[in-house]
């Protein structure tokens, strides 16, 4: 889905003032807060260009998931020694277990429907060792979403410049975001398009879905990003 803006992603965020190192700060206190594990095994769940792997790296040991191809070659370019596959949350299979299995930036809003996200959870539970934790970052709640508002991010940079803009809108249980790029460099200046459909999923549907994975529930409503965050975590064996 991010076929042509995969080049642009890390200015557009950057310019959008994303900060992955002091996410990686608050998300580490909630995983040494709940974590039932000794080990540091990590998986990024929707790792996209290896944003919050760059700075997770310095105390787990880390490997990453995701759909898209182009954002993957991305971050393999920027993280070399890390394990990236490429795989659909709703029913991958990496055939190993990890301490932690963290799903950011509100990737699960791409999985469409209930039954995907329960899916999805299932399988990020199954990757995870009994007493870890499957850590999802929700997208906005449809009581929250605000269609018909335009929103802009501009990239000003020496070598570039990027306009990305869309008035978004909202079809039944869907956000649509159809982002207009401008993009000026050395080839010139060109505009393209592509669409984003984002479910918006309550409160209650995430904890149901987490709870359908057997996981014990925990909501953090600020999050790392203020959108707040659901911390599953997983029984040790023998229910202790």
């Amino acid at each position: 889905m991010f076929t042509r803006s995969a080049r642009y992603y890390d200015a557009i965020y950057a310019a959008a003032g994303k900060d992955y190192k002091a996410e990686v700060a608050l998300l580490q206190r909630l995983l040494d807060l709940h974590g039932l594990t000794d080990g540091n095994a990590l998986l990024d769940v929707a790792c996209g260009t290896g944003g919050h792997l760059a700075f997770l790296r310095d105390t787990y040991e880390v490997e990453g998931l995701d759909i898209d191809k182009a954002m993957l070659e991305i971050a393999q370019d920027k993280l070399p020694d890390i394990p990236l596959h490429q795989g659909d949350m709703v029913d991958f299979s990496l055939h190993r277990r990890f301490d932690f299995v963290i799903n950011l930036f509100s990737s699960i809003g791409y999985v469409r429907t209930q039954d995907h996200l329960e899916k999805a959870i299932i399988s990020m539970a199954n990757h995870t060792h009994p007493g870890g934790l499957v850590i999802v970052e929700p997208w906005i709640y449809p009581e929250d979403f605000k269609p018909g508002k335009a929103h802009a991010v501009f990239v000003d940079q020496e070598d570039m410049k990027i306009a990305r803009m869309d008035v978004s809108r909202v079809e039944g249980r869907l956000s649509i975001l159809n982002f207009h790029y401008l993009v000026a460099g050395d080839g010139g200046v060109s505009h393209f398009e592509e669409s984003h459909e984002i479910t918006l999923f309550t409160h209650d549907e995430y904890i149901s879905a987490i709870k359908a994975a057997s996981l014990a529930v925990v909501h953090d409503a600020e999050g790392v990003d203020g959108r707040g965050l659901y911390i599953g975590i997983k029984p040790l064996e023998g229910g202790r």
